[in-house]
């Protein structure tokens, strides 16, 4: 479970660097990327590990129902992380979509995992976004939308994200975790 703790707290810290440490970050210049870039990769396999051998209370598992609703979700969580929202007409106002799909994908997660390892990941990096969203909103108040787009790019990024979710239902599925029903 230590693994995964710091997985989520590495991927936390790797993403606040840049606002709670602007002089450092800014003294690293462009090799500083590099270096969050490599913090990220290394909480991602530190979660995924962490996860894969974490163990913990079981609470709810899957039900058709919350299948569904995951489901729904992601296709919702998929479209916000896409350009969709940014060059669309529906939700062109939006501030944060990739934070928003993101605190999606995490709910939708924990619908069908209800168990303390998948607590401590989902809810970890759900509560990331929100902080994530707070700390943008506070260090840039003044926000300006981009120029409204058109429909058919809503349209064009809907279809996308329904296949991406095709996608990786089968890549779930082909790693033992079945996704649809």
């Amino acid at each position: 479970m230590a693994l995964l703790v710091l997985g989520v707290l590495l991927w936390a810290a790797a993403h606040f660097f840049k606002r709670m440490a602007p002089g450092p970050r800014a003294r690293m210049g462009d090799g500083g990327k590099g270096l969050v870039a490599a913090a990220l990769a290394a909480s991602i396999l530190m979660m995924i590990f962490g996860y894969r051998m974490a163990d913990g209370a079981f609470f709810w598992g899957r039900h058709p129902a919350t299948v569904g609703i995951n489901n729904l979700l992601m296709i919702a969580a998929l479209y916000f992380t896409s350009p969709g929202p940014k060059k669309g007409a529906l939700f062109y106002r939006m501030r944060h979509p990739m934070l928003t799909g993101f605190l999606l994908w995490t709910i939708a997660h924990l619908l069908v995992n209800g168990d303390v390892p998948s607590f401590v990941l989902f809810d970890g990096l759900g509560l990331w976004a929100v902080a994530e969203m707070i700390v943008i909103n506070r260090a840039e108040p003044n926000w300006t939308p981009p120029a409204k787009g058109s429909i058919a790019k809503d349209g064009m990024f809907l279809v996308a994200s329904l296949v991406l979710l095709a996608v990786i239902g089968w890549v779930h599925t082909w790693l033992g975790y079945p996704t649809f029903g």
